[in-house]
Order: structure tokens, then C-alpha cells, then sequence
């Protein structure tokens, strides 16, 4: 991963590949953002006028190389453009979703290049963790599974390699708060890149049990106690939803357990991630076109296994527990067949009335498993329903939860951390159409308002008077087209910013 410095150094004599610096959409044209202002002294101030002749504008996204002035030790100035220009009240600033943008765009384009110094505005740590986690998130790349490259070495797009090191002009290194807020940016985004490596994972690699092993790995690495159920234990504890859903597979489910503690906490958290590592959709098979990215259906347990060891690496005073309901789903002689009734952890009984709603079953084990606990709240997250990507598109994820001020408080989190999402209802007349004549519930309801059927299903699970919501991450966890800002192509980590920051909230007793 990209490796991150502070730095109080002039532009000019830095030694780099290149110099990054920030450009705005202004009133008469693009404005050359703070931070920048030895570069623009050097170009006689008139930078903004020859980022105009080659056509920025500033806009977001907008990109633009030039030659470095006369006197710099770095050959090349990378213009990326910050959106809109802050308005001129006192305290206007760039929103730290701008920096952070701006900083992936940066940091993707410098691809094969190894150091850039980052000459964006910074007027605090706040502004530091922003392009830090741009940096770090933007030069991400998969490429595990590429032939033909050394063993241990990151060969990136093209076969080049990331970024591999980046300076934050403008950061104090001996400064305790920049320090911190960068250690926080590196913590993060290397749990948020490690659950984008899972997501990305081909199926055949990352079963349950592989899942399973790789948790325990990072729990005796960050000091978490870890528990795996594996079929028989399921069997034993009578795990209905999940070994319902892995009955078709030879790969056999888990139910994964990882707690972090801490000695002074006061406030627990439950996060429970739905874990399909491959979705067929059962015996209910999923039509040509739609199974080849179901690999991502782990997406929910990924984040929630990477906010779990973050929070263990950052040392929040608040105790978190990660439940990961891992299964594959499979058409065979031995999958759950529509008609079927399953007995549940909680022993409620559920009709099966289509095997491609399979998540919210296996949630329903690990929802009923982590009330349980009596935890302070609990956060479920899971690729769920393809209705909430018709209902917010690809990029934002659906909040719903049994409590407004809770819901609210999850929405404002995401929101603050640049996770777009959206609160949404729990209508009580969609309840009943899961009735079911033969069981005590149903997996499917109506079909207008799928992904809200989904959460009031799971709602049945969940412990009387635990406050609890549900993330319904299907489109954002997932990038099917072309990388923007610092979001790659593929596993995108969707989520794990938001639980984290949720934990931090909890921490500081701050948590609605």
C-alpha cells in the first residue's frame, strides 16, 4: 500500500515524480486551490490561465498534466480538479469528500510512479484523513491473480504499480493531531482495501471455510477473540437459515464470531454481514447475465470484518462484535427447494418461497445469535435486494432500521464519512403479505417494495428492545463500470467507513 508522510517542505525543492495540486470551478474559470500557491508563484501567478488553455474547467474528476516550472526538482504538475469553489463566507472550505475525490483521481493517475508530493488544501487534521484516505483508497488495484508477475510484488494497472509513496504538504509531522489523523487514514483504508481483496476473491477460492480461516489469521494478528461454527456446530445448535441456504454446496457454511474488547468501554456494538460467497440463487437459479459478479454477495460480512479489526487498531473505547453468516449458495439434490420450511435459530419457522432470497436467512441466524448478547445496538449489512438499486441506483445504500433517531444518526454517519446513503421506511402493511399458511413467516412478501420487505423480515429477528438497522449495500459494493474518484473497479469496501465512524460515535458516547 501506498506509504503516507507529512511534510512541511517548499514545492520547488522537493525531490518527486510529480507535484499535486488542486484546481476549482470558479465564477470566471478554474481558481488554483490553497496549497498550491509556491506553484502558482512560479508560473508568475498565472497558472489558472494556462490550466485554462488546456482546457480545465476545475470540475470534478477533471485531471490536467502539465510540465513542472523552472526550478523544480519534480518534472511534472498534476491538476485535479475539486468541484465547485467554496463560497466566501470565513469558514468555507473544501468539504472533505472533495479532498478525497480529488486525491483518488490524483492517486490512481500516478500509477507506475514512485513518490508525489500532494499540494492540496489542507486546514487541519480533518483535511489530512481526507487525503490520506483519498490517496490510499484511489491507488488501490487487485491483481492477485495475474500471471506472469514476481511473487510479493504489487503490479498494478498495465503492470505498473501503484503509487508507492506520497507527502502531504502542508502536514506537520510533529504535530500530534496531523499525526493522528493520519494514522487513522492508513488503519481504515488498509481494512477497507483488505475487504475490497475479499470481495474481489473468485469464489472458488474464498469458500466459508476459507473466509472463516483468514478471519481467525487477523484476530491472532490484532489481538480479537475469534469463534467459528463450522456444519456440525450449526447442526448442533440448531442454525436453520444458514445451513439452509449452504445445504446445496459442498463448500459447508460457517457462522463467524470476532469480538474486540476493550477494558473501559462502557457501550457495545453488534455488526452482522450477510456472507454469500457465491449466490447462484439456489434452486430459484438466477436468469443468464446476473450470476457472473456474485461473488460480491460477501460484501456485508467483508465490511464488517474490516470495521471490527479497525476499530481493534485504532483502540476505541467501545466493545465490537463482528457476526459473519457465511454460506454458498448452490442448486443440488441437497439445496432448500421452494416450499420449504426452516426452523431458525430463534425457532420461528420460515417458508421458503424463492431460494434466491437467501440472505435475509442467513442474517436471521446471525441477527437472533447477536441479540443474544444485548448489545447497545446492532448494524446489519448485506448486499440484499436488487429493489434497492432500482429504488437509489448503484451508488447509495438504503437505510432502515426500527428506530428513527437511530436510522438518523446511521445516515448522518455515512454522510460524514462520504458514503452516500438514504433513510428509508419500515411501512407496517407490508408486513403482511409474508403471512404465510404454513409456517410462522415467510422469505418473500410483496414485490413492490422488495428491499422493504427484506428489512422488515429481518426486524423479526432481532432481540425485543435492542435498537437496531439494516444497510442494504447491493449497489454501491459492487463497481460494474469504470473507476470515479477513489472507487476502483470491483469491490468497492462499501460500508466500512460508515460502521467505523459508528463505533467512534459509540465510543465518544455520542451515538443517537
Amino acid at each position: 500500500m501506498t506509504a503516507l508522510t507529512l511534510s512541511t517542505a517548499a514545492a520547488p525543492g522537493l525531490r518527486a515524480d510529480a507535484i499535486v495540486i488542486g484546481v476549482a470551478k470558479g465564477a470566471q474559470g478554474p481558481v488554483v486551490a490553497p496549497g498550491a500557491e509556491a506553484v502558482d508563484k512560479a508560473y508568475d501567478g498565472k497558472l489558472a490561465g494556462v490550466l485554462e488553455t488546456l482546457g480545465a474547467s476545475g470540475a470534478e474528476g477533471e485531471l490536467t498534466k502539465l510540465p513542472a516550472p523552472a526550478g523544480f526538482k519534480a518534472p511534472l504538475v498534476v491538476a485535479v480538479g475539486l468541484g465547485a469553489e467554496p463560497g466566501d463566507d470565513e469558514d468555507a472550505g473544501y468539504d472533505a469528500e472533495a479532498l478525497r475525490r480529488a486525491a483518488g483521481v490524483a492517486a490512481r493517475a500516478l500509477t507506475g510512479t514512485r513518490k508525489a508530493a500532494f499540494a492540496l488544501p489542507i486546514d487541519g487534521p480533518g483535511a489530512i484523513g481526507a487525503i490520506g484516505e483519498g490517496i490510499l483508497l484511489g491507488a488501490y488495484s487487485f491483481d492477485a491473480y495475474r500471471s506472469g508477475q514476481d511473487a510479493g510484488t504489487a503490479k498494478a494497472r498495465n503492470g505498473k504499480a501503484p503509487l508507492a509513496e506520497a507527502a502531504l504538504l502542508g502536514g506537520k509531522p510533529r504535530d500530534a493531531a496531523h499525526k493522528g489523523a493520519l494514522a487513522r487514514a492508513v488503519a481504515v483504508c488498509e481494512e477497507l482495501n483488505r475487504a475490497r481483496d475479499l470481495i474481489n476473491m473468485p469464489p472458488n477460492d474464498l469458500t466459508p471455510a476459507a473466509f472463516a480461516g483468514i478471519t481467525q489469521t487477523a484476530a491472532k494478528e490484532h489481538g480479537l477473540k475469534v469463534q467459528v461454527l463450522d456444519d456440525k456446530a450449526l447442526v448442533k445448535g440448531g442454525y436453520g437459515g444458514i445451513l439452509g441456504v449452504g445445504g446445496g454446496s459442498a463448500a459447508t457454511p460457517r457462522l463467524v464470531k470476532l469480538s474486540y474488547r476493550h477494558p473501559k468501554a462502557e457501550k457495545h456494538l453488534a455488526f452482522v454481514g450477510k456472507g454469500i460467497t457465491y449466490d447462484s440463487g439456489g434452486i430459484s437459479l438466477k436468469p443468464a447475465g446476473h450470476n457472473e459478479t456474485m461473488k460480491c454477495d460477501m460484501s456485508g460480512a467483508a465490511a464488517v470484518f474490516a470495521a471490527v479489526v479497525a476499530a481493534a487498531r485504532l483502540g476505541l473505547e467501545v466493545n465490537v462484535t463482528g457476526w459473519l453468516a457465511l454460506a454458498e449458495n448452490m442448486p443440488s439434490g441437497s439445496a432448500v427447494r421452494p416450499g420449504d420450511v426452516l426452523r431458525m435459530y430463534s425457532g420461528k419457522t420460515v417458508e421458503v418461497l424463492n431460494t434466491d432470497a437467501e440472505g435475509r436467512l442467513v442474517l436471521a441466524d446471525a441477527l437472533w445469535a447477536a441479540s443474544q448478547e444485548s448489545p447497545d445496538a446492532i448494524v446489519d449489512v448485506a448486499t440484499l435486494t436488487g429493489a434497492m438499486m432500482l429504488a437509489l441506483g448503484s451508488r447509495t445504500f438504503g437505510v432502515m432500521a426500527n428506530d428513527d433517531a437511530f436510522r438518523s444518526t446511521v445516515y448522518e454517519a455515512a454522510e460524514e464519512v462520504g458514503e452516500p446513503a438514504w433513510p428509508m421506511p419500515l411501512p407496517e402493511h407490508l408486513r403482511k403479505g409474508m403471512d404465510s399458511t404454513v409456517a410462522d413467516i415467510a422469505n418473500m412478501g410483496e414485490r413492490m417494495g422488495g428491499g422493504l420487505v427484506a428489512g422488515l423480515f429481518l426486524r423479526e429477528f432481532v432481540g425485543e428492545g435492542i435498537t437496531w438497522a439494516h444497510l442494504d449495500i447491493a449497489g454501491p459494493a459492487f463497481n460494474e463500470g469504470g473507476p470515479f474518484g477513489y472507487t476502483p473497479k470491483g469491490g468497492t469496501g462499501s460500508a466500512v467507513r460508515t460502521l467505523v465512524r459508528l463505533a467512534e460515535l459509540t465510543a465518544a458516547g455520542d451515538l443517537g
